[in-house]
């Protein structure tokens, strides 16, 4: 692993940002030490001196991320965004030359490390939310957290679609704050009211008490026999 050497960490971060590239682009099953080491401009030997083996090496890439997304995080919690006023515009620019990467890797089912930790900042927030609501979750918010993590990285995995859908380059200025404004508009005026969300839920609760479709199709004996099971 890397030493004190100053060239050493320089390598590192060559090496890394070269492996995005390639696992954005070729995936991660075709990308190669060697094609790897080539853009940054190393010897395979260093890759491997460095990280060991190609998994080793997209688990640095996932770090480098979550490091990346805690502080911003951070940086919009505590109020000293580079962009006060747009937090998504930050964002977009900090996460602008690893967004290949992680919508390849959300797509191929990895980048664990990213989503977790995502999904623990969002818990932050909605706890934060949770104490101004005016009325109890339904759901625990571990899994509110996780299902509004999925729904915001769906963005980088969609962005074409999103792009042509929203009549602009969703990653160019005009693009963040079009997408910063109608996520304002969306999360401050629900489309459900207090009391038809409890009519919904209310609905689902009838569904999951009723008898399941096996259940009703069989005959009665079939029927007490399929509950005794």
């Amino acid at each position: 692993m890397a030493g004190s050497d100053p060239e050493d960490l320089t390598a590192r971060a060559r090496i890394r940002d070269a492996a995005m590239l390639h696992f954005a682009e070729q995936g991660f099953e075709r990308a190669t030490i060697r094609g790897i080491a080539e853009t940054a401009g190393v010897s395979s030997g260093l890759v491997r001196h460095h990280f060991g083996s190609k998994q080793a090496l997209r688990e640095a890439c996932d770090a480098h991320l979550v490091k990346m997304i805690r502080r911003l995080n951070d940086e919009v919690r505590s109020g000293h965004a580079l962009d006060k006023t747009n937090p998504v515009a930050t964002a977009n620019a900090a996460m602008g030359p690893y967004r290949g990467y992680l919508a390849r890797a959300l797509v191929e089912g990895s980048a664990e490390a990213v989503f977790d930790q995502m999904v623990e900042l969002t818990e932050e927030w909605l706890a934060d939310a949770d104490r101004k609501r005016p009325d109890a979750p339904d759901v625990d918010r571990k899994v509110r957290a996780a299902v509004s993590t999925a729904m915001a990285l769906a963005v980088a995995v969609l962005h074409k679609h999103l792009s042509r859908g929203m009549g602009v380059d969703l990653f160019s200025p005009e693009g963040d704050l079009l997408l910063a404004r109608a996520l304002i508009d969306i999360h401050s005026h629900p489309m459900l009211s207090i009391e038809d969300a409890a009519e919904t839920r209310a609905a689902l609760d009838r569904l999951q008490l009723a008898p399941s479709r096996t259940d009703r199709g069989a005959p009665p004996r079939q029927r007490e026999e399929h509950h005794h099971d």
